[in-house]
């Protein structure tokens, strides 16, 4: 006989089936094998001792600092230790406990529907001159060149963009903007393009989004977070999606000193604001994804809280879109000019995918492509 630990499963479901368990117990014990630590921010104290003891109960835990059980302060955060079972089961004991615990049942049972979807790479196309990365910058000719490369380097989406929008960028009229995108939209659907590959246009500007639209791109990635409600009518009428990203002021201010009191709460609810706003005006989620925006308006320990809390915002049922290509989080990290930024990058986004990210927004398509394939076989995640 041999014993060993295994790592943990990334698909408890296919581990029990190459175990032969027959099906009714893989339902069963696969809810048992994975434990989820959820961060429970600004919970009342009383509500805590419930819910500790409630946690107890059954087999689960809740660590909260001291003087909870005293009650010698009004609010404490609170980590909750539980398989995905355990947190189906306190989701329905709360429901009838007071001291806010019924809105703790309700995000716990959230929690559990997260969905996962495919991984897709989305490759950088800049058409202005003072993008950060020098690399990324294609116009005219060059730029459909670098296109197709990166579709047959594995990219499913190609995110086009003519206005920079790295700290303190300035910004540009609408038509200038324009004029910038406008020969390579046409150049796209002249060629036919957008049936290789998904056209995203990086842009805030509606007269820009519209004319991308019209030229067959199926994707707006809009990094004001969808607060022109114009730019949402746009993906309703052309049957688009959104990529709703999450930014503290703008990229003139954005890094003038950002602070929050827990960033994965704060981003977490402008997203539930900004999809409800979405819904109201009849754009489904399904049609939503959802980019933290790492390093707009973040400090290196909003990034890296984000990065490691990624899996909260799953619940949404949106897909999840990270963008750390060639960041100065890396920089920051490890001082390192931003032409050899590769390997962290791809350390950074390997880690986003095993937290429940799904789109890699990247300068180096074909290094990522290699990276994913992988991170596949090794059964990270399936």
């Amino acid at each position: 006989m041999t014993l060993y630990e295994i790592a943990r499963p990334a698909d408890p479901k296919a581990l029990l089936s190459a175990y032969g368990v027959q099906s009714g117990g893989i339902a069963i014990m696969a809810q048992k094998m994975e434990q989820l630590f959820v961060h429970i921010h600004d919970l009342r104290t009383p509500a805590a001792n419930i819910l500790k003891q409630d946690a107890l109960s059954i087999g689960a835990d809740l660590a909260v600092p001291g003087g909870v059980i005293t009650c010698e302060v009004d609010r404490v955060d609170a980590l909750l230790i539980a398989t995905r079972k355990q947190i189906a089961i306190l989701a329905e004991k709360e429901r009838a406990q007071p001291f806010g615990l019924k809105e703790v049942a309700v995000q716990l049972a959230r929690l559990l529907e997260g969905r996962t979807f495919p991984v897709r790479i989305m490759g950088v196309i800049n058409a202005n001159d003072d993008s950060f990365f020098a690399a990324s910058r294609f116009q005219a000719d060059a730029a459909l060149i670098q296109i197709e490369r990166m579709i047959a380097d594995g990219a499913q989406i190609i995110d086009i963009g003519g206005v920079s929008s790295r700290p303190g960028a300035e910004p540009v009229s609408a038509a200038e903007e324009l004029a910038r995108v406008r020969p390579i939209c046409d150049a796209i659907q002249a060629k036919k393009l957008h049936e290789k590959a998904l056209f995203s246009i990086d842009s805030y500007t509606p007269e820009v989004v519209a004319y991308a639209l019209k030229s067959g791109f199926g994707l707006i990635n809009d990094i004001t977070g969808a607060r022109d409600t114009v730019l949402i009518d746009l993906a309703v009428e052309y049957d688009a999606q959104l990529c709703i990203m999450h930014m503290q002021g703008t990229p003139q201010t954005m890094q003038h000193d950002p602070h929050y009191e827990d960033v994965t709460a704060e981003v977490d609810a402008f997203f539930a604001e900004r999809i409800a706003a979405c819904e109201e005006r009849g754009l489904p989620r399904e049609r939503i994804i959802l980019d933290p925006g790492i390093g707009f308006g973040k400090r290196l320990e909003h990034n890296l809280a984000l990065l490691r809390n990624l899996g909260q915002f799953t619940h949404h049922g949106c897909e999840v879109l990270v963008g750390a290509s060639r960041k100065s989080m890396i920089d920051h990290i490890t001082p390192t000019p931003v032409e050899e930024r590769l390997p962290g990058t791809l350390a950074i986004h390997l880690k986003a995918l095993d937290h429940g990210a799904s789109i890699l927004r990247v300068h180096d398509v074909a290094e990522h492509a290699q990276a994913v394939r992988v991170w596949k076989e090794l059964g990270m995640r399936k």
